[in-house]
């Protein structure tokens, strides 16, 4: 039986004097803000050991917070006539473009709109179903605010085939992002394992407590003084891997208020990071194959003022 859960954070320096809401919003990544107003109306966070449910209430530096999440309802995924762009398809898997904003699977507070419920409408219920009822056809994920490319079996063989080459780490996942500040090398890589921040269990954190090794590699591809624009290529998938190695070597991803700052510049609305490039050995015909994207237009246009402004 699925248990309740409590989180207890901190306020810091960096989200004082923020909503209630939002911090929570901010800590808590998938879990939608709509249902975290839902649990402060109910009284299920507390401030320093009481109860409460202003929902505006600016938090202060050194106050504790805590909030307490239901055990899970079970879900049961909807197919939804939700528009998807499609980069390829087959009879074996999908290559799909996600758009930022886009939650992969549905979980507590989004139950639907999920990128799973388009593609139970798209595909007619034929995904694998080793990941279960609310994940059809998932074999990796990435995360809401990050878009870009991502493989999808529709049998169940495809997704153990795929799911080998993720674990061998044959499968090409490149990446771009534009950071904060100038690196002093063209290139270089970040060998640091990654588990939950033993200070900040909402958080993933370069720890060597209850880890797994991590590795990401990283060029430059245009420099603007206080930001540049790399590509990263992930050796190993862990949650939210760019983004914590990034924040741990001093270049967290602009839009990124969970490992960056919390006021975004240039207007981003979510970390700006796209999964372009997605190159694969297809489960049945054994041949490799390798796709690209475009940079959404919010990326390319934030591109453009840093472009201006260099």
């Amino acid at each position: 039986m699925d248990k309740i859960q409590k989180y207890t954070f901190v306020i810091d320096e960096e989200t004082q004097s923020t909503r209630l809401d939002l911090v929570l919003s901010l800590q808590l990544g998938e879990v939608s803000r709509s249902f975290i107003q839902k649990l402060i109306d109910q009284g299920q966070v507390s401030v320093d050991g009481k109860v409460c449910r202003l929902k505006k209430y600016k938090v202060s530096l050194g106050e504790a917070i805590e909030i307490t999440l239901p055990p899970p309802k079970e879900l049961k995924a909807e197919a939804e006539n939700i528009p998807i762009e499609i980069v390829y398809e087959d009879d074996d898997l999908l290559v799909v473009n996600k758009p930022r904003g886009m939650v992969v699977h549905p979980a507590a507070g989004n139950e639907n709109g999920t990128l799973v419920n388009a593609l139970m409408y798209h595909c007619q219920g034929r995904l694998s179903s080793i990941n279960g009822v609310i994940r059809p056809g998932i074999v990796h994920r990435i995360d809401k605010d990050t878009s870009g490319l991502l493989m999808i079996a529709k049998n169940d063989e495809a997704h153990k085939s795929l799911a080998a080459q993720l674990e061998k780490h044959t499968i090409k996942r490149s990446y771009q992002a534009i950071v904060y500040n100038n690196f002093t090398e063209d290139e270089g890589t970040v060998d640091a394992p990654i588990g939950r921040d033993p200070s900040n269990r909402l958080r993933q954190a370069v720890t060597y407590s209850n880890s797994k090794e991590a590795y990401t590699t990283y060029r430059v591809l245009e420099r603007f003084g206080r930001f540049t624009l790399i590509e990263a290529v992930l050796k190993t998938g862990r949650t939210h891997q760019i983004r914590v190695h990034m924040a741990y070597i001093k270049h967290p991803l602009l839009g990124d208020t969970v490992y960056g700052p919390k006021k975004p510049l240039y207007g981003a609305q979510g970390q700006m990071l796209h999964a372009k490039t997605l190159g694969f050995v297809h489960p049945s015909t054994g041949e490799y194959m390798e796709f690209d994207s475009e940079l959404p237009e919010e990326f390319q246009t934030i591109l453009e003022k840093l472009r201006r402004d260099r």
